[in-house]
């Protein structure tokens, strides 16, 4: 991916004037009906927006080509309905769309001249306003003083963000690629999330009444303090039994994920490997601008501004004479804080780094932050917004969330916590909210002045969380900074056990084990590189837009395409090399060598860094048309025999701490380089 958008940049540099012209026709595309709703022109105008900071593209043309686009855009879609009114909309293939074409009209209707400019930023409708504006008479005039205003305003809104993202990530140097990554990883799950959520709302609401129903008569068909309490619950005539249905839902959903997140750290299931591997990928994305940020995220889920929000909150509930809340209030936050503490306390798991804390908070599973602060934010929420109007409800729960996956999320950036333990609280600390929110809403609600009380949290927030930031932030940095643990070990030792010590096989980010990492390597990278390329072997191509063709193309040459990198631990490999092999191998066959750092140098006479490397056979062949699919052959024997007869000097020694399966016979390569730039043994 670094390489296609290396190579995109590399001919955007070339032919400027593209970027350009393709702004400006997808800002047109964007006011033209049915194209505007297909076409990804906003996305597309950012991305060449975040172009700017690095001297590909400048900004005022930007800016002039994206604004006289909408103007034009609009201003055709205008004309088409002035000169054909109604008799456009019965055409193919907007007669495929009435229902949003009566939205768009009612829209007009209820904004009038100002529909122009607030559909400019309004999706769905805003590639029909201009269109019925023509149909309905609107004044060419008037309609133009709109359209002009309103592109003049709607192009900085689109590009300067972009320009400042892409500031940004240049300030990021090495790690900005990494985290662009993850940017849009965090994106697709958003967007993905919030389809899915629609989906559900709009599908799953019949099942729910069905569900709602049936538990009603199972209620009805049993005598048990269980059947009574759901049966009460869900009884018809209280307005809130849909949503007590949905939250116990929830409820059982986050109870079976903290209960199977339990079971996998009580058992070492591969959910812990995958710890390791987020753990390690996280760590080398890690840029002083983005410790300062989430450090200052992280203290603002700290205990002291946790007690200050706690005590303000209570205090305020006490003014208002809401018994009954100021008492739910104190079990939800403390009694969420005391159960973390003693589950922490009883399976005693060791956090990323030992030495962050002491005492019980120096055990990690929950995530104390994660849990805390789920309950606390989340019931205060639960609270304010329960007077307030439902759409503004939605914002209310909308920041509590953010603010909550914040610092949960600075928690694994900082490797405080393992990836298990933020998601296990997270969950823990849902299913103790749900649980008291349930019980909460039985009984009438108490007013408490919610604008005020929404006032007085966020300025308690500021305050406590403000303060905490200003005396502790110089000290977190240096507490939270990122370390690198360097073993040395000697030659000797390595040869005799300490090769044993790094691990067997290779581990993905899902935690799953795959190839054995059967090849150990002591010394520089390039000195392997030299060696490998006296014998045939030479480093995989990159990806570019035509090396990625050679995917779609029958090449006779398996070498010349492209190696999708895998993940070991968390860490992208530092090399890949390729070696067709010899007849009668057929010539979609090749021998692939992944190699990765790790955490250990040999002292010889002086440190030499020690890495691992897996060697595969793949096949490349296409099962359906021109799709291609790689596959890694089961034998690892005779990959790593081959890799052997390159180096020659190699030593072959055998693992007694595994068993042999899956084509490996627990054998390992070792070999190390010497300034004679020749691969020795070890001796």
């Amino acid at each position: 991916m670094a390489s296609f958008v290396s190579s995109v940049i590399q001919w955007l540099s070339a032919h400027p004037h593209i970027a350009y012209m393709a702004v400006f026709v997808l800002a047109l595309c964007e006011s033209i009906p049915i194209i505007g709703v297909v076409v990804p022109g906003t996305a597309v105008i950012l991305a060449l927006s975040a172009l700017v900071p690095s001297g590909v593209l400048v900004l005022w043309p930007l800016l002039a080509a994206a604004i006289l686009g909408a103007i034009v855009g609009d201003g055709l879609s205008f004309w088409l309905g002035h000169r054909y009114h109604r008799e456009i909309v019965s055409l193919w293939p907007l007669n495929r769309y009435p229902e949003l074409i009566e939205r768009s009209e009612a829209f007009f209707k209820r904004h009038g001249d100002k529909s122009v400019f607030i559909a400019r930023f309004a999706p769905g409708v805003r590639a029909f306003i201009p269109l019925l504006a023509g149909m309905l008479g609107m004044s060419a005039r008037r309609f133009y003083v709109v359209n002009i205003t309103s592109a003049l305003v709607w192009a900085p809104s689109h590009i300067l963000p972009g320009v400042f993202v892409g500031a940004a990530f240049s300030a990021l140097g090495g790690a900005a690629k990494p985290l662009a990554v993850l940017f849009i990883i965090l994106i697709a799950a958003c967007c993905l999330t919030w389809r899915l959520g629609r989906w559900i709302l709009r599908h799953a609401v019949p099942l729910l009444d069905l569900g709602i129903a049936e538990m009603r008569r199972w209620a009805e068909t049993r005598d048990t303090w269980l059947s009574r309490y759901v049966g009460s619950l869900l009884d018809p005539e209280r307005s809130q039994a849909r949503v007590l249905a949905i939250m116990l839902v929830l409820l059982g959903g986050a109870a079976w994920l903290f209960f199977g997140i339990l079971e996998d750290v009580v058992n070492g299931d591969p959910l812990v490997l995958a710890d390791h591997a987020i753990y390690n990928a996280l760590q080398e994305v890690r840029t002083p601008i983005g410790d300062a940020i989430m450090v200052a995220v992280t203290e603002l889920g700290d205990t002291k501004v946790v007690v200050a929000l706690t005590a303000v909150v209570l205090l305020w509930l006490a003014w208002q004479r809401a018994w009954r809340t100021a008492a739910f209030w104190l079990v939800a936050v403390g009694g969420a804080s005391a159960l973390n503490t003693v589950i922490k306390v009883t399976l005693h798991r060791a956090r990323p780094d030992e030495l962050l804390y002491s005492g019980w908070s120096a055990f990690s599973f929950p995530s104390g932050h994660s849990t805390t602060n789920m309950v606390l934010y989340g019931f205060l929420a639960v609270l304010i917004a329960h007077e307030f109007r439902p759409a503004f409800r939605v914002l209310i729960g909308l920041g509590a969330t953010v603010l909550v996956l914040l610092i949960a999320f600075s928690r694994l950036y900082l490797g405080a916590h393992w990836f298990s333990d933020v998601v296990g609280g997270a969950a823990f600390g849902s299913a103790w909210l749900i649980l008291l929110t349930i019980v909460y809403l039985r009984r009438p609600v108490e007013r408490i002045g919610s604008p005020a009380l929404l006032l007085v949290a966020c300025m308690a927030v500021l305050f406590a969380g403000g303060g905490n930031i200003y005396r502790s932030h110089t000290t977190d940095i240096d507490r939270y900074a990122a370390k690198t643990v360097v073993r040395v070990v000697s030659v000797t030792d390595w040869w005799t056990t300490g090769w044993q010590t790094l691990p067997e096989r290779r581990i993905d980010l899902t935690g799953e084990i795959e190839e054995p990492l059967a090849f150990q390597w002591a010394g520089s990278v390039q000195d392997l590189q030299d060696v490998l390329q006296q014998d045939g072997w030479r480093t995989s191509v990159g990806w570019t837009p035509m090396t990625a063709l050679t995917w779609l193309a029958a090449s006779s040459d398996a070498t010349a395409v492209p190696v999708v990198p895998l993940f070991a631990s968390g860490r992208l490999p530092v090399i890949t090399s390729v070696r067709s092999l010899a007849a009668p191998a057929p010539s979609s066959t090749r021998l692939v060598l992944r190699l990765w750092e790790t955490d250990r140098v040999l002292a010889d006479r002086e440190q030499t860094p020690l890495w691992v490397g897996a060697i595969t056979e793949e096949r490349i062949y296409r099962a359906v048309s021109l799709i291609p699919v790689v596959s890694t052959q089961p034998d690892f024997a005779g990959p790593r025999e081959a890799l052997a007869q390159t180096l020659r000097g190699g030593q072959l020694v055998l693992r007694d701490d595994v068993e042999a399966e899956g084509g490996w016979h627990r054998r390992v390569l070792l070999a190390r380089h010497k300034a004679s730039a020749e691969v020795v043994p070890i001796r």
